[in-house]
């Protein structure tokens, strides 16, 4: 908790990043949580590990350990499977470890949002009642925020979040796209101030979310929020309500 407001983060990394060499742990993570006064956080696969299910079971060991505080979400390249076996592994995360959330990582996955081959990736999020993550903003074409409207409406009954509101360069796209399509939810993180407060001013606050990305930004995420002439009800939307409803917090 922080300044009385509840904190969900709802968008972090745990694991090891192959690209990258990053490297969070559940113990290090929780000691972020703590020192920034986040209550809960969904916890994602970095989006290119060596082993898809060994990071899966990282995280699901952490989801056990820490029932309390942290939400588990699958991630795997899904051209890297059969079908059969990418709608395998993301149903033994939701069976197994009770995960809520599958993440797409457009410019890493390869995927088209709007092509009818992509469409058993959004299929499978739905028939496991998943909440669907998309990287939005940096790797375009895939990235872009309007390119979501399309199996928003052919699923209108599957929840998307967009994840870093199309970023600085495409956040007005995200406007849209949550605007056109009440399913589609926005993360808000790396947005500037001013492009937050426009989000928030076209898209109800039951429908966006904060996000860390990671672990050391919680602070500057969390602040932007608490720094906005917003009524405490929006505020406590943004802040936690909003992904505790989509993640089943």
């Amino acid at each position: 908790m922080r300044d009385g407001f509840r904190i969900f983060d709802a968008h972090t990394y745990l694991g090891v990043a192959r690209h990258s060499g990053r490297r969070f742990t559940a113990s290090r993570m929780l000691a972020w949580m703590d020192a920034s006064g986040i209550d809960r956080a969904l916890v994602i696969p970095f989006p290119v590990v060596e082993d898809c299910r060994a990071a899966h079971e990282e995280i699901g060991a952490a989801v056990r350990a820490w029932p309390d505080r942290l939400v588990g979400a699958a991630c795997l390249p899904p051209w890297q499977f059969r079908e059969a076996e990418f709608r395998d592994e993301v149903r033994r995360t939701v069976e197994r470890f009770g995960f809520r959330a599958l993440k797409l990582q457009p410019q890493y996955h390869g995927l088209n949002p709007i092509s009818p081959r992509s469409d058993f990736f959004f299929e499978t999020a739905l028939e496991l009642g998943l909440t669907l993550v998309c990287h939005t903003g940096a790797g375009a074409p895939f990235d872009l925020p309007s390119l979501f409207i399309l199996p928003a409406r052919r699923f209108p009954e599957l929840r998307l979040v967009l994840a870093h509101s199309g970023g600085a360069l495409y956040s007005a796209e995200a406007i849209v796209a949550a605007t056109v399509c009440p399913n589609v939810y926005l993360e808000l993180s790396t947005l500037l101030p001013h492009q937050v407060a426009e989000v928030v001013a076209h898209v109800p606050a039951s429908r966006t979310m904060i996000g860390s990305d990671l672990p050391e930004n919680a602070g500057t995420e969390i602040g932007k929020i608490l720094a906005l002439e917003i009524p405490e009800e929006a505020r406590r939307e943004i802040l936690f309500n909003t992904a505790a409803r989509l993640f089943g917090a």
